[in-house]
């Protein structure tokens, strides 16, 4: 399954290792690994509030070796990433809400069949990001 670009999304607020382990899991099925930053504007709408914003967490996944591509998600249409991109695999987090048949729908009236494939979770009872967050903050409580 090499010679393939693989794509995968998230946010990446508080960057961890379970984040670090997606990418690792999602590199492994291809030889170029993008990943889609989601858009603060984005999370706002989803009444979400980053810790850190969209230009922070671009810096901080470009400097992870594995990953050979950071982009930017778009705010209004979520597949013209996907479209320009034309990646070969997309990889989904094992929390994310996303259907992988709702998807495949969706793809398949834009003229595109990637493989999808929902990755395994990884320590998911400590390194998830909504419990760190809650953690730190509850640190910062005392």
């Amino acid at each position: 399954m090499k010679n393939k670009k693989v794509m995968c999304f998230g946010t990446f607020d508080l960057l961890h290792l379970g984040h670090l382990n997606y990418f690792q899991q999602a590199k492994n099925y291809g030889d170029y690994l993008i990943v889609v930053v989601a858009r603060d504007q984005t999370k706002l709408k989803q009444r979400k509030k980053p810790l850190f914003t969209e230009l922070e967490r671009v810096a901080l996944i470009t400097h992870i070796n594995i990953v050979d591509e950071v982009v930017l998600g778009y705010v209004g249409d979520h597949y013209q990433i996907i479209l320009e991109k034309k990646p070969g695999v997309l990889c989904l987090g094992y929390d994310q809400q996303v259907s992988i048949r709702h998807l495949k729908k969706e793809l398949a009236k834009r003229g595109m069949f990637p493989q999808i494939i929902r990755l395994k979770p990884f320590k998911h009872k400590t390194q998830k990001s909504s419990l760190l967050k809650h953690k730190i903050h509850s640190f910062l409580q005392k």
